[in-house]
C-alpha cells in the first residue's frame, strides 16, 4: 500500500491488548464481538477537534450517525464528542435517521476553536497562586461546550437511537486506558464504578491533557468506590492511593486512536484520525532534556504507526468491517472516479496545523470540517457502502 493514511476494507487486528474493566463482558476478549458500529475519534488538538466535525457531518449525511453504537474518543477528538454527545438529544433525528439540527453541534465547537485555552491555562498555572492548569483548561471547556453537564446528562444508549459516549484518558499510576462513560468509570486495574454526577467537563479535560504541558490531571476521589467482582482476578489495584487520588493524563499517551474500546467489542470500526506525523529532524538536540523528547517522540510515533498497521491489516484480513481515513491521507488512494475536490497539497497544509488549544482562524476552521468531511466521504464510498452518493461540502471555499 502506497500510504499507512489510506486504507483498503476495515478494522484492528490480533497484537492489540486486550484490557476489560471489570464491568465489561470477557465475551470481546474471545473475539466475539457484537453486530453494531463503533467510531473512533483520535487526539490532535483543535486540529483533531474540527477535522472531526466533519467526520461527523458526513456521517449523518450517510444515514450512520444515528446508527452507532459507541463513540470512544480521546484529546481532541473528546472535544468534538463531547459537543456531540450533549446536544444528541436537541439534534431532531428525523425518520431516516438523518439529524436535522447539527447546525448545534456545529456552532458549539467553532466557538470552542475561537477560544486559545493552552496558552492562557499554562501562563495562570505557573503565576496566579492556588491556580493550577487542569483546573483553568477545565474551567474553560465548562464555560465555552458543557456549561455544568455531567455524565448522568449523556444519552442513554439506545441500539439505533443513540451510542455509548465513551472518553479515554490514561492512567499514570496503573498504566492502563482509563474510561469515563455513563454507565461507569474505571480502569481494568483498579476497578469501575458508576459515577454519574461526575462532570464532563473533568472527563474532557483528562482525555486532553497532552504533556508535557496540561499534564497531568489528578482529581482526589470522593465518588462511588471503585469495585471489583468477586471472582475478579484483574483489577489487582483495587486499593488505595490508586483508587482515592487518580493521576490521569491525555488518552493519546495509551492509544492516540481510541481504538481499544470500540474495536474488541464492535464489528464494524470506523476510524477517524487527526493525528499529527512526526517531523524529521536533520541535527536533533544532544542535551538530556532535548534529546530525551526526541527519543519519547520516537517511540510515541513507532506506537501509533503499529497500531494503524494492525488495524489495516485487520480489514484486509476479514477481522472487522469498516474504514480508516486520516488527515494526512492523500483521497486519491481511495481508487474512486469522482472523490470530492482535496488537492493533496491543500490537504497537508491543514495535516500541519500545530497540536494546540489555540485559536484557529475561521478559514482555517471551515477547510479542517470541509477536509474530515471530504476524506471521510471517499472512505465511506471506498470501503462501506460504495452506493452512497457523493457528499457535499459545508463550506463553499472547499479545502
Amino acid at each position: 500500500m502506497a500510504d499507512q493514511d489510506a486504507v483498503p476494507p476495515a478494522a484492528p487486528a490480533p497484537g492489540l491488548p486486550v484490557q476489560l474493566l471489570p464491568t465489561e463482558t470477557p465475551a470481546a476478549a474471545r473475539d466475539d464481538a457484537a453486530d453494531g458500529i463503533a467510531l473512533c475519534l483520535s487526539g490532535g488538538g483543535y486540529r483533531a477537534m474540527l477535522f472531526h466535525v466533519g467526520t461527523v457531518l458526513r456521517l449523518n449525511h450517510a444515514g450512520l450517525l444515528r446508527k452507532l453504537n459507541r463513540v470512544s474518543s480521546v484529546s481532541g477528538g473528546s472535544l468534538t464528542a463531547g459537543a456531540l454527545a450533549v446536544l444528541w438529544d436537541h439534534l431532531e433525528f428525523d425518520a431516516k435517521g438523518i439529524a436535522q439540527r447539527l447546525d448545534l453541534f456545529v456552532s458549539a465547537v467553532r466557538a470552542m476553536a475561537r477560544a486559545t485555552v493552552d496558552e492562557g491555562a499554562v501562563l495562570g498555572g505557573l503565576f496566579l497562586p492556588g491556580q493550577h492548569i487542569a483546573d483553568r483548561v477545565i474551567r474553560a471547556y465548562d464555560d465555552t461546550l458543557f456549561h455544568g453537564q455531567r455524565l448522568k446528562h449523556l444519552p442513554d444508549e439506545v441500539p439505533g437511537k443513540a451510542p455509548r459516549f465513551v472518553f479515554c484518558a490514561t492512567n499514570v499510576q496503573s498504566g492502563a486506558l482509563f474510561r469515563f462513560s455513563k454507565p461507569f468509570v474505571g480502569d481494568y486495574r483498579i476497578g469501575g464504578t458508576q459515577h454519574l454526577e461526575f462532570p464532563l467537563a473533568v472527563a474532557v479535560a483528562a482525555s486532553s491533557a497532552f504533556p508535557p504541558i496540561l499534564s497531568p490531571v489528578t482529581i482526589k476521589w470522593d465518588g462511588p468506590p471503585f469495585a471489583r467482582k468477586p471472582d475478579d482476578r484483574i483489577a489487582d489495584l483495587n486499593f488505595p492511593p490508586y483508587t482515592t487520588e487518580l493521576v490521569l493524563t491525555d488518552g493519546g499517551v495509551y492509544d492516540n486512536m481510541g481504538l481499544e474500546t470500540a474495536w474488541k467489542n464492535y464489528k464494524t470500526v470506523l476510524v477517524s484520525d487527526a493525528g499529527l506525523k512526526m517531523a524529521a529532524e536533520p541535527k536533533p538536540k544532544a542535551d538530556w532534556a532535548q534529546h530525551s523528547l526526541r527519543v519519547l517522540d520516537l517511540i510515541d510515533n513507532q506506537v501509533r504507526s503499529l497500531r494503524k498497521r494492525q488495524l489495516v491489516q485487520s480489514y484486509i484480513d476479514g477481522q472487522r468491517k469498516g474504514a480508516y481515513w486520516g488527515i494526512r491521507t492523500d483521497i486519491a488512494d481511495y481508487g474512486l472516479a469522482d472523490p470530492m475536490p482535496a488537492p493533496f497539497a491543500r490537504s497537508l497544509e491543514l495535516a500541519a496545523v500545530k497540536t494546540r488549544l489555540k485559536r484557529v482562524d475561521e478559514e482555517t476552521q471551515e477547510r479542517l470540517i470541509n477536509w474530515g468531511y471530504a476524506v471521510c466521504d471517499a472512505a465511506l464510498r471506498a470501503h462501506v457502502d460504495p452506493a452512497l452518493p457523493k457528499g457535499t461540502f459545508l463550506y463553499p471555499r472547499g479545502v
